[in-house]
């Protein structure tokens, strides 16, 4: 996410903080190069030249130039500019004072809006909401299916009706089965178009009209670019938003619309989209996406995935193995799958402070999730008594359980070098003692 944004700003702001004293000359271009950065990555060219204009006002008082430690202070000055930046309305969902709250999934075709409303209902189900979906797109048999299927999956229950169904009765019966089933949600996954054209803004103006919806959420795909910005315009003209939505911030986009869209359109962004997996639909925190942009970690929201992971129950009971020196390769191998679900590894990683300034010394290979398929296969492969002993593994067991898993016996000796680091990283952990090398743990 922003790679390539957080490579270039993290550059131009070290040679700042590595100036004892800066003149306004210095403080100039510095700004370029961030000025550079952000257009770069897509962002509009008005919100660049206002955050840098901003960054520049702050940068040149007297307190500053006059500080011993300038490069810090324009740094934070940098951070603080972009939170306000990136800063609009509310972030939070409006729910209606009376049952059902409706939340249209609008956005063009393509934009992954399907996707979103799978991702959306998981995450209000998660909350403790009675969420029902609703396949409101007629025109796209296949849209119908891919809710339904989503719905199945996370168990959330999909009003879908035949395509030759009038859309307005579509959405008059989904109100109904939602009050049925006493749904406080309802989210209705709307048609789209290669392009804006005035018959699919007068069917959505016509649904909000059925359904008064409290959320009209765009789904803007991050790889669109500038383009964004002009769709969201456009869409909040003639219908109205409450907020934005947006998808594919995991892939090679350049992210600048993130940056950009609150600015130019006065709608807030709610939610982020940041991976595949149905749990990979993030709230929108300003503060927080400022500081992965700056390459400052972000560990409130990996604090947050690792609550929603490991309950209180397991964290006792992990906390009295480690005390005890029962730690085996089963806690070891339900602590990798823990993290699995937390994410893709590259996600978590880039959430931990200073990790952009090493990333490029580890290989992407060693960040591949595929490596946990090989963790996985190996544990498997084991007997029971090895699993909880692996003290006993010679070579004939090693060799065993490499040929049983597909693997090299240096990959099952890699494995039990890693199981090792982490459980004397746990015993140094419970016994209190600072850490001073995690390069084994991340090895």
């Amino acid at each position: 996410m922003f790679d390539a944004l957080t490579e270039k700003l993290t550059s131009a702001i070290g040679k700042f903080t590595r100036r004892g004293r800066l003149s306004e000359a210095d403080i100039d271009q510095g700004l370029r190069e961030i000025r550079v950065a952000l257009l770069e990555a897509d962002v509009n060219f008005r919100v660049a030249g206002d955050l840098v204009n901003l960054i520049r006002d702050r940068a040149v008082s007297s307190k500053v130039v006059a500080s011993l430690a300038p490069g810090e202070q324009i740094a934070t000055i940098i951070y603080e500019e972009l939170v306000e930046i990136l800063t609009s309305d509310s972030n939070a969902l409006l729910p209606s004072p009376q049952s059902p709250s409706v939340a249209f999934i609008v956005g063009l075709q393509g934009s992954g809006k399907t996707t979103t409303s799978g991702k959306l209902a998981m995450k209000l189900k998660r909350e403790g909401h009675r969420v029902l979906l609703v396949a409101a797109d007629l025109r796209r048999p296949a849209a119908i299916e891919q809710l339904v299927t989503l719905g199945k999956s996370i168990e959330v229950p999909v009003h879908a009706e035949a395509t030759d169904t009038r859309i307005d009765d579509v959405v008059k019966n989904a109100l109904e089965h939602a009050k049925r089933i006493s749904a406080n949600w309802m989210i209705v996954d709307t048609a789209g178009r290669l392009h804006l054209d005035d018959e699919l803004m007068e069917e959505l103006e016509k649904l909000k009209n059925i359904a008064s919806p409290t959320e009209s959420l765009l789904v803007v795909d991050a790889m669109t670019g500038q383009d964004a910005v002009g769709v969201a315009s456009e869409f909040n003209e003639r219908i109205g938003l409450t907020g934005l939505v947006i998808s594919k911030l995991d892939g090679d986009a350049r992210g600048g619309a993130a940056l950009s869209i609150s600015r130019v359109t006065g709608v807030p962004v709610k939610f982020v989209g940041t991976g595949e997996r149905q749990e990979d639909l993030e709230t929108f925190h300003p503060d927080r996406l400022a500081s992965r942009i700056l390459g400052m970690g972000d560990l409130a929201t990996l604090a947050e995935k690792a609550k929603a992971e490991i309950t209180d129950e397991k964290a006792k009971q992990l906390e009295k193995k480690m005390r005890n020196a029962t730690f085996d390769l089963y806690d070891f191998l339900e602590q990798l799958q823990q993290l699995r679900r937390m994410g893709p590894i590259s996600g978590i990683m880039e959430m931990i402070p200073g990790f952009s300034s090493i990333s490029k010394n580890i290989s992407s290979k060693s960040m591949d999730d595929r490596n946990l398929d090989k963790v996985e296969a190996i544990v498997f492969s084991m007997t029971p008594l090895e699993r909880r002993k692996p003290e006993i593994l010679n070579g004939s067991r090693k060799r065993r359980i490499a040929s049983g898993s597909g693997t090299k016996p240096q990959d099952v000796n890699q494995l039990l070098n890693q199981f090792n680091q982490s459980k004397k990283l746990m015993k140094q952990i419970s016994s209190g003692k600072n850490l001073r090398n995690m390069r084994g743990l991340l090895g």
